[in-house]
């Protein structure tokens, strides 16, 4: 049996006979966002010329240009004014480190000594690094029923697709770090002031379950139709929660969590029944 709602309005049906709402294979989104939101696509280059002037050597290119002529993206300082403290002795200057082509995601400044082979960043620099490439799958919002909901009747939440650790890495020479995320759990704001936490993505509607039985660990049932709401339909939305880790250069450490939202509409019915007499 399926759970596909045709129901568009509000039902009246016999007193001794309900239609059984069927099930749903998927709900689909409208929209997913990113937060933090992933920066300018970063491929940290090595090797490359050196800087002029006696400078450092760019991991990529010449003295504050863009990039080597093979790979825009590739690592490259240009100078930066010194910061607040004491000034490193022996001859060198104060660089900030940058692997983009638009200059937006910079490291520094630090100082380098002349006649560097490359610029020196930490494990946990390349790190920020990494994490700022992470681009995490959207998730697909499937419910059931789908269509149209039913007043008392057990919703079924999940996600489809998407739900495992995603990874990036940024290299420059003498350092590699890989930045993981990992989905961890998902909040529901379910549009009737009503948020659902799963620690998971959900169980999927099976068609031999009971229509009448709740969603093992994620669901919500409905009190009130979304008849007064705006289009008729609760908004709803799912928020992956990732925890993000980094390792490399025999280092490891933490970032501060990510998050994915995608939104969708739900319309609710409310059954009434009506007693044709006898």
């Amino acid at each position: 049996m399926r759970r596909s709602a045709t129901i568009t309005g509000i039902l009246t049906v016999g007193v001794l006979g309900m239609p059984a709402p069927a099930l749903a294979d998927g709900w689909g989104i409208t929209n997913c966002s990113q937060v933090p939101s992933p920066a300018c696509d970063i491929a940290a280059g090595s090797g490359g010329g050196s800087g002029s002037g006696g400078g450092p050597h760019h991991a990529g290119g010449g003295s504050g240009g863009s990039g080597s002529e093979t790979d825009p993206f590739a690592c490259r300082t240009v100078p930066a004014d010194p910061p607040s403290g004491a000034q490193p002795e022996g001859p060198g200057g104060w660089f900030w480190v940058l692997c983009s082509a638009d200059g937006k995601n910079r490291q520094g400044p630090i100082w380098i000594s002349a006649g560097s082979a490359a610029p020196i960043l930490s494990p946990a620099q390349v790190a920020e690094m990494a994490r700022k490439r992470l681009r995490l799958p959207s998730p697909t919002i499937a419910a059931s029923p789908s269509g149209t909901h039913l007043v008392n009747l057990p919703t079924w939440l999940w996600l489809t697709g998407g739900w495992a650790p995603s990874s990036a890495t940024a290299s420059v020479p003498g350092v590699s770090v890989t930045a993981t995320a990992t989905p961890k759990s998902v909040s529901w704001s379910m549009g009737d002031g009503t948020t659902v936490s799963c620690r998971g993505p959900g169980t999927v509607y099976r068609t031999d379950s009971d229509p009448k039985s709740g969603s093992p660990d994620c669901g919500h049932t409905y009190h009130a139709s979304s008849a007064r709401q705006t289009g008729q339909a609760f908004p709803v939305s799912a928020t992956v929660h990732w925890t993000v880790t980094w390792s490399g250069a025999g280092q490891s450490g933490t970032f501060p969590g990510m998050t994915t939202t995608s939104n969708a509409a739900f319309r609710v019915a409310e059954a009434q029944a009506l007693n044709n007499g006898g």
